[in-house]
């Protein structure tokens, strides 16, 4: 068996390669949004932001991936059609397969992010915020110059960990028709009778992702902790 013997499949498996970061680069953003909204709404002094950010947190934590990924695609449409054919028959809405990867996979990550964004804004010391309000900053100044930055540095290795989840979980869009990685690699074996041989190339591709994915997270670990001294035992 010749692992690098594609057998013509070679420009399809690549095509599906750059779905799938794309489409993981594309939740990654999103999920950083929901995650840094989420985040906001947990630490707000405000019952009901706090109700709604937990609320979100605990409902998309605790279902599966693929069960959201079907829902969302196939049924708020259904749902959107049937309720509006009531005014405007033969009325008919379809979703964007590709948004709606990025949309969903990032709102589910974005729960997961929410936990890392709010860990990472309680690590800043609290006395760096005081002495910037101290010399006269606003809050809105005190958070984007002191606690926004800092932030960052203690929310990398989270941000790290959720992306190595986040790109694995993309192997889960070929069920709305998008051909990813493990679709092309599915429809390879299938039509060279080699299953096992093309579902290996997929594996060792998201293990290629995930090991550069991590060594670039490292890299910027490391730039952001310049700086910073090391307490030593």
């Amino acid at each position: 068996m010749n692992l690098f013997d594609f057998a013509g499949y070679g420009d399809e498996i690549w095509r599906g390669v750059m779905l799938t970061l794309g489409v993981g680069g594309g939740a990654l953003v999103v999920a950083v949004l929901f995650g840094l909204l989420g985040a906001a709404g947990k630490l707000s002094n405000h019952w009901m932001t706090q109700k709604l950010a937990f609320l979100y947190t605990t409902l998309v934590r605790g279902i599966p991936e693929l069960v959201l990924i079907i829902v969302l695609y196939y049924g708020v449409p259904t749902l959107v059609q049937n309720l509006v054919r009531l005014s405007v028959p033969g009325y008919r809405l379809d979703f964007n397969p590709v948004v709606t990867a990025v949309v969903v996979i990032g709102l589910i990550y974005g729960a997961f992010m929410t936990e890392v964004f709010r860990g990472a804004f309680l690590a800043v010391p609290g006395g760096q915020m005081e002495a910037a309000r101290a010399f006269g900053m606003s809050r809105f100044k005190t958070f984007w110059r002191i606690h926004m930055p800092q932030m960052w540095r203690f929310a990398l290795p989270g941000i790290g960990n959720v992306w190595m989840v986040l790109i694995k979980a993309t192997a889960l869009v070929s069920v709305i028709g998008l051909k990813d990685t493990l679709y092309w690699s599915g429809k390879a074996g299938e039509a060279l009778h080699e299953p096992f041989k093309f579902l290996l190339i997929a594996a060792m591709i998201f293990l290629g992702i995930t090991f550069v994915s991590e060594q670039l997270f490292r890299y910027a670990e490391s730039r952001a902790q310049r700086g910073v001294e090391k307490v030593r035992h």
